[in-house]
């Protein structure tokens, strides 16, 4: 398998500067037969693009959901994304997403649980209370963002599975279908993509199951229909677009860490102690906050859940289980 290295003359991906996606104001509701938005709080925190079906939530309760900084424009945060299954630069998912079809989807839960199940998009869509949570984001490449996710936590499915004493790990599944995700042509992963969780950070309240954003159901390019957040880590562990999540025993092995692992851990907590063999962890740039030349913020332990999450891993070398 051949890992592209950039030249030294290259600029790295957070250095670049996002390519405006002009949204169209149209809204699409008929025919998508998604849940009616009523009197319940939607969430505001920051406008959607007017593109989707709203997506009725309440401001979460959970303790370090609600981020206090301010969110990432709606534009940046759908035009500046990683999802390699429709290319690998940065504008590709806002141009190339729309081939996804988000309907009908069917999520299969499997493998040590005492309930598995297929889930289709409605059910899931009534298995927990939404919630808004204000997640900071933070990339491996070294940029972040600031997102309003809606969902509710991941927990709620996995207890519905009951999962056996067997269950150590949770393993995720998502698509690969090249009709649909022309970046599948390209071999630089092995498809489908496939991520996990030890069990204990699957059932942390702070991982949501992810359908939407900005009060709006997920763009295709954000990993519709249903997708996982963990603020925590580096954003190549939230799993899109998921089709399967399978209780394992055994740890998987996750793309990324099957593709380079001496550059992505199974682990991939933010750590501004661990450089990446390519560049340092220790700064982040902001995305639509920060100019090329404007001064990285210090990246933060745990990307600042520390005090939610930090106990998940107490006598871990955080080196080593990086």
């Amino acid at each position: 398998m051949l890992i592209r290295i950039p030249a030294s003359h290259e600029p790295l991906p957070s250095e670049i500067t996002p390519r405006q996606v002009y949204l169209s104001r149209r809204q699409v509701m008929a025919g998508l037969g998604l849940i009616a938005v009523a009197p319940p709080l939607l969430a505001q925190s920051a406008p959607g693009g007017g593109k989707l079906p709203r997506l009725a939530a309440t401001p979460s309760t959970v303790a370090g959901a609600i981020a206090a900084d301010k969110p990432t424009r709606y534009i940046d945060a759908t035009s500046y994304n990683n999802f390699y299954e429709f290319g690998t630069d940065k504008s590709d998912p806002a141009e190339r997403a729309r081939t996804l079809r988000p309907r009908p989807w069917t999520v299969a839960v499997e493998g040590e649980c005492a309930k598995p199940g297929n889930y289709d998009l409605d059910t899931l869509l009534k298995l927990g209370a939404m919630e808004e949570r204000v997640y900071r984001l933070r990339c491996v490449e070294g940029w972040s963002m600031v997102i309003p996710w809606v969902g509710y936590s991941l927990s709620e499915l996995i207890r519905r599975a009951e999962p056996t004493p067997k269950a150590k790990f949770v393993e995720f599944t998502t698509l690969a279908d090249r009709a649909q995700m022309p970046g599948l042509r390209s071999a630089v992963l092995d498809w489908p993509y496939v991520e996990g969780l030890r069990m204990d950070e699957a059932m942390h309240p702070l991982a949501l199951l992810t359908f939407g954003m900005y009060g709006e159901m997920l763009p295709n390019q954000n990993g519709a229909p249903v997708r996982v957040v963990l603020p925590w880590k580096y954003g190549f562990k939230s799993a899109k677009s998921i089709v399967k999540i399978r209780f394992v025993e055994k740890q998987p092995r996750s793309s990324w860490e099957d593709a380079a692992p001496q550059e992505y851990g199974f682990y991939s907590n933010v750590n501004p102690g661990v450089p990446h063999p390519r560049w340092s962890q220790a700064s982040e740039r902001r995305i639509g906050e920060d100019g090329l030349f404007a001064k990285k913020r210090p990246t933060v332990i745990f990307n600042g859940y520390e005090a939610q999450v930090g106990q998940l891993y107490a006598g871990m070398d955080l080196r080593r289980n990086y």
